[in-house]
């Protein structure tokens, strides 16, 4: 843990939440995940070992309260994790408003996209009385990122890496930036479609809904703000 020697309680509650990864597992934790598995698919980078030893510490500084129940291990906000909510809001804010994307190869991360997709999807939005699955066609990702399916039924949402079997509604074809930059609020679905970066495949009426399906990231309308008045 930094150790910044002041008493002051900005130096110490750096100390605490701005070691390397913590934000993140914060971040995590705020979007719901309560398993380790599920706060791993956030952060994928981050090793085990080292998500193990950052949840102790914010464990040990009543951050975050965890709970054994059998062979089952969650993790939940304490009401002084809970009191952190707008703190990250307002950096995920920031961010889209002053930096935005200017996303390097580096940063491109196909799973963590999946996933944000996955948690954020607008179930509500999705017809009802029947599954719909949406087939995403990553050819630049790696080797085991390329293709993943969204399926949604029920009123619930899950994604497989694996074929599920099920027919498709609809198939996204698209760069892991073009979908990125959708996600984010840089790029609108019609800008990437017209030139020929994502491409949909489907029913006419599926393939018209489907970003109202997928909807787009939380910090999106601050960064497509932001663009407009720069424009």
């Amino acid at each position: 843990m930094i150790d910044y020697g002041q008493f002051c309680t900005v130096a110490r509650g750096a100390e605490v939440l701005c070691d390397r990864w913590t934000p993140l597992v914060l971040r995590e934790l705020l979007c719901g995940s309560t398993h380790f598995n599920e706060i791993r698919r956030g952060v994928p980078r981050m090793s085990p070992t080292l998500l193990a030893r950052r949840l102790r510490t914010l464990e040990e500084f009543g951050v975050v309260r965890r709970t054994e129940d059998g062979r089952s291990t969650t993790y939940e906000l304490t009401d002084a994790g809970e009191e952190l909510r707008p703190v990250v809001l307002a950096l995920g804010h920031w961010g889209a408003r002053w930096i935005g994307s200017r996303l390097t190869p580096n940063q491109l991360d196909a799973g963590f996209l999946m996933w944000d997709i996955r948690r954020f999807a607008r179930v509500a939005e999705f017809p009802g009385g029947r599954r719909v699955v949406v087939h995403f066609e990553l050819p630049d990702a790696g080797e085991r990122e390329r293709a993943w399916w969204l399926v949604v039924e029920d009123g619930v949402a899950d994604l497989c890496r694996d074929d599920p079997g099920h027919e498709l509604d609809v198939v996204v074809r698209s760069s892991v930036l073009a979908l990125t930059e959708v996600w984010t609020g840089d790029r609108t679905p019609d800008q990437v479609v017209r030139s020929g970066e994502v491409r949909l495949f489907g029913a006419p009426a599926d393939v018209g809904r489907v970003w109202t399906w997928l909807g787009t990231s939380g910090f999106a309308p601050t960064r497509m703000a932001a663009g407009s008045r720069r424009a």
